[in-house]
């Protein structure tokens, strides 16, 4: 592994413990050059899958995709970025356990939407509301109609 610091090749792992559920295994290393210490991560390779969308088009799947629609979500939320990373870990792990090639963008977006609904109500809504496309206000009280009655607040 190259150094990030002096680019040499050669370093040593200080320590390696589990990351992401399992998912990951995170490394420390230390440069055998200039003695610095770095982290890595290291992942499965994974066939690519591609994502079917409600056109029929299709494109690569991207963890980056699920993490900024999740940041948009949970902007100005108290979550935390370790569990925004938890909920993309799992979501691609169900991705992977179900489907080889394609998956259908609804079920992601199913997905997330349950982590979200657990985490945080508010960012759950917010994603609810883009993901779902809400066309009126009564739309976007139906979705919130089940929470609503579970806390025991009526309108």
């Amino acid at each position: 592994m190259r150094c990030p610091f002096c680019h040499n090749d050669d370093s040593k792992v200080v320590d390696s413990r589990s990351a992401g559920e399992g998912e990951i295994v995170r490394r420390r290393r230390e440069c055998l050059k200039c003695e610095r210490r770095f982290t890595t991560y290291e992942r499965i390779e994974r066939a690519p899958i591609r994502v079917v969308k409600k056109d029929g088009s299709r494109e690569p799947f991207a963890r980056e995709k699920i993490r900024n629609g999740l940041l948009k979500a949970c902007y100005k939320r108290p979550v935390s970025t370790d569990a925004l990373e938890n909920i993309i870990t799992r979501v691609e792990s169900e991705i992977y356990k179900f489907f080889d090639r394609e998956v259908p963008s609804h079920f992601i977006g199913e997905l997330i939407m349950q982590e979200l609904r657990l985490l945080d109500e508010v960012s759950y809504v917010r994603f609810a509301s883009v993901y779902r496309d809400f066309k009126d206000v009564s739309e976007f009280y139906r979705e919130l109609k089940p929470m609503l009655g579970k806390s025991g607040k009526k309108k």
